[in-house]
């Protein structure tokens, strides 16, 4: 084996959600060093979000083996892996006792503003190679940081940038004007003050994924409690027998539970279904807001409006990077067939490793969900696997980070988090899908996981 180049400095990783503290366990075990920068106040910021909502994978499918190896000598345990963890419990459970043993490796507050070749913009081809990184840093109280590194994992997410109302992928006019009223996460409808701004009113729920899903299922539970709670489901395209994603064929059952949830809030008349509306304005009519097509089509003004369109990556940071990049996705052009949302669901993603998440730019790698782009099939096993396969190939055993194997569950929409409050409930779904899961193997066994 080779050793890589400026093996002396540490491989930085951007981002403490799962799949960066997973990146953070795999190199750890390589026996390199990382150092995980997390933007926000708290490792998992982004899964805090949305702490409220249950994931539709189980305990089971979401811990990462090289980080339950490193969790093992502090006598921690995995939760009953039957049992579906919220985000709030996949954060304090899990990332919260991992970020501990990994200690001074873990930087909170630190949001990563540049990444670069040292003394190389983009456009200098000589000794590029050999050049360390650099990464620019601002802290939370806002004084700048300047690190070197041998190796830059961005597994950043998508979290930061959702997608706006606009059939067109810009913001509707009046968008901007409008936010107070505008929402791009599910809601908490536990809280006081959140419950308070849904509760009586009608809101516009924009998406067709399972956030949409999931908030469809909460809005339908707040009506039964609360007169005059209505939603107006808008979706970009029409409703087909896959609309609502596997049901009981799901082999995640709760993913499909959350499918027929949202099928029942609308037979049940807690929601109306508006096909094929592209929005192109957002318009006020009073204390409410209507919704404008770009066939002219106005809706029936409504209170709220939640946005749940997907979300695409912030590549700003990396701009003085190479970086090979599907037209579409905006994911690594060797990875981006594979995903492409219109072909695939996530149990038919190929499996896949740094071969496909590589770069023209040499040992910079997009990882997670950053690395799917605009294509909303993720699941964090195969985020498990992409870091494993990195930490090998950076270690220097290729022949270990061309092994790859991975069991995805077919069938639904894949991707984000789910509503699934009764484990119970999932197994009288069954499961039982036609077919098999998808095995897909190259080499020995890998990680798996879930959502």
């Amino acid at each position: 084996m080779n050793a890589p180049a400026n093996t002396e400095l540490p491989v930085v990783v951007i981002g403490a959600g799962p799949i960066g503290l997973a990146a953070a366990a795999h190199l750890v075990d390589q026996g390199i060093d990382p150092l995980v920068l997390e933007a926000g106040p708290v490792v998992g910021s982004a899964v805090r979000d949305w702490s409220h909502v249950r994931l539709f994978s189980t305990w089971g499918e979401v811990v990462d083996p090289a980080a339950e190896k490193l969790l093992a000598p502090t006598g921690w345990v995995r939760p009953d892996e039957a049992t579906y963890p919220t985000g709030g419990d996949w954060a304090e459970q899990y990332l919260r006792p991992l970020a501990a043993v990994l200690g001074e490796r873990v930087r909170v507050g630190a949001r990563v503003t540049g990444v670069s070749r040292l003394g190389r913009d983009r456009v200098v081809d000589a000794d590029r190679e050999t050049q360390p990184f650099t990464v620019h840093i601002t802290h939370a109280d806002g004084s700048e940081e300047r690190l070197t590194a041998r190796a830059v994992i961005d597994a950043s997410g998508t979290w930061s940038t959702p997608g706006p109302i606009g059939g067109d992928g810009l913001p509707a006019l009046g968008e901007r004007t409008a936010a107070d009223r505008i929402s791009y996460r599910v809601p908490d409808l536990k809280d006081p003050a959140v419950r308070t701004r849904y509760a009586g009113k009608r809101t516009a729920v924009i998406g067709s994924g399972a956030s949409a899903f999931t908030a469809l299922a909460y809005l339908a539970d707040l009506a039964k409690a609360e007169e005059g709670t209505h939603s107006t489901w808008i979706l970009r395209r029409g409703i087909s027998g896959s609309t609502f994603g596997g049901g009981e064929a799901d082999q995640l059952p709760a993913r499909g539970a959350l499918g027929l949830a949202a099928k029942a809030a609308v037979d049940n008349g807690y929601a109306d279904a508006v096909t094929g509306f592209r929005t192109t304005a957002v318009e006020k009519s009073g204390d409410r807001l209507v919704l404008v097509a770009e066939d002219g089509r106005r809706l029936a003004p409504v209170d709220e409006v939640i946005v749940l369109t997907g979300f695409r990556p912030d590549l700003t940071f990396l701009d003085e990077l190479r970086l090979g990049l599907d037209e579409r996705l905006q994911a690594p052009t060797e990875l981006a067939p594979l995903i492409d949302p219109n072909q695939h669901s996530c149990g038919t993603v190929y499996p896949h490793g740094v071969n496909e998440l590589s770069h023209p730019e040499k040992d910079v790698y997009l990882v997670g969900m950053k690395s799917y782009g605009r294509a909303p099939t993720f699941l964090a096993m195969t985020g498990y696997e992409q870091v494993r396969s990195i930490a090998a190939h950076l270690a220097g055993d290729h022949e270990a980070a061309g092994r790859v194997e991975l069991t995805l569950p077919e069938t639904g929409v894949c991707g984000g988090a789910g509503l699934f409050d009764e484990p119970e409930a999932a197994e009288a779904t069954g499961g039982g899908c036609c077919a098999a899961p998808s095995t897909l193997t190259i080499g020995a066994p890998a990680a798996s996981g879930g959502c």
